[in-house]
């Protein structure tokens, strides 16, 4: 095997969208040493992900007010969707305290991340330590380690704050801003991406999940100077309030909006239909698929990948795997390819 085809991959987002596409990836991390071929070759030398730190809601904004700490419950479910041991330990994490106490909704993840942090005085430390519990195949970051909080400004000029509440407003977003403005990244998240070669953004929540992430100083500055295949990963459905209507290039336009900046190479999106009783259970509840405007995505100079990657079930989410295919494929397409502008249908086979 030639070590030096293998890429580092850095991944960036939040909420379930990240856990959903790192739980694919780590399929792709090379195990070393390599004691025989496997039946999927490898693809990917280093995995970082670096994850948004604005939740201030359940669990995770609980023990943020009561023990000053950040919130770990994005972090928590990345480190359980890397974790090599998705049985026991993965669903001991994940587990959810009941009850009329005040452990009721607590996740033992949670509190296992929180009591570190306490112990070793390091948030930093208290993920390394609880990753090598797992024994995830990759790294994670916090996008910052301040304590910061998200504000929006709505489309009738009045303001929401905190990740919570401008997740339930019924009223259209036209900016969002972290408090403090100048924060800075934790210094390995600069690194990260100044070595990789791929870097991906999504899915998840445009504006609590992506965008607090790229707020943080110096990150979308180095993603726009990186070499590395940067990809957009589309949101198969809108998201009630936070993206009403939003076709992927809408998505695209904001993080640019954002940003005062273009990042991406190329965007993947998801091309297999939604399936009718589960779209119209969705569109009750406000949300519909994201529509796949081509023309608009290609005028914002971006390649596009399309696959089928719909999983199975009521849910409507990505299939991880799938997912981690299309990526693999367009990076490679992207890195042989200098011929951009075009629709691709990527196939597991690329």
């Amino acid at each position: 095997m030639n070590l030096n085809n293998l890429a580092k991959v850095v991944s960036i987002g939040g909420g379930t969208g990240l856990a959903c596409l790192l739980k694919g990836l780590k399929h792709g991390v090379l195990d070393l040493p390599v004691i025989e071929a496997p039946s999927q070759p490898p693809w990917i030398s280093r995995l970082t992900a670096i994850v948004t730190v604005a939740d201030d809601g359940g669990s995770s904004g609980r023990l943020r007010d009561e023990l000053q700490i950040l919130p770990p419950g994005d972090i928590r479910n990345c480190m359980v969707a890397l974790s090599t041991d998705e049985s026991l330990l993965g669903r001991l994490f994940q587990y959810r305290f009941s009850g009329s106490g005040q452990l009721n909704g607590h996740s033992f993840g949670n509190l296992f991340v929180s009591a570190l942090t306490g112990v070793t005085g390091d948030f930093l430390e208290a993920i390394r330590m609880s990753s090598d519990v797992l024994a995830i195949k990759g790294r994670i970051y916090p996008s910052t380690l301040r304590d910061v909080r998200l504000e929006a400004i709505l489309e009738d000029g009045s303001r929401a704050y905190g990740e919570s509440a401008i997740s339930g407003s019924s009223l259209r977003i036209e900016r969002v801003n972290l408090v403090p403005a100048d924060c800075r990244p934790v210094r390995a998240v600069l690194e990260a991406i100044r070595s990789a070669d791929v870097i991906t953004v999504g899915p998840g929540s445009l504006f609590t999940s992506i965008v607090p992430n790229l707020l943080v100083r110096g990150i979308a500055r180095e993603i726009r100077k990186s070499p590395a295949v940067k990809i957009y990963v589309g949101n198969l459905m809108t998201q009630p309030g936070e993206t009403t209507g939003f076709s992927a290039a809408e998505h695209v336009e904001v993080i640019y909006s954002h940003c005062g900046q273009r990042l991406f190479d190329g965007i993947v999106l998801n091309n297999a239909p939604i399936p009718r009783a589960e779209a119209a259970r969705y569109r009750l509840l406000g949300s519909t698929p994201v529509i796949s405007d081509h023309a608009r995505l290609q005028d914002l100079g971006l390649e596009i990948y399309e696959e089928r990657m719909l999983a199975p079930g009521k849910v409507i989410r990505h299939d991880p795997l799938r997912l981690t295919e299309a990526i693999h494929g367009a990076y490679r397409m992207w890195r042989v390819s200098s011929d951009g502008g075009k629709v691709r249908q990527i196939s597991a086979s690329v």
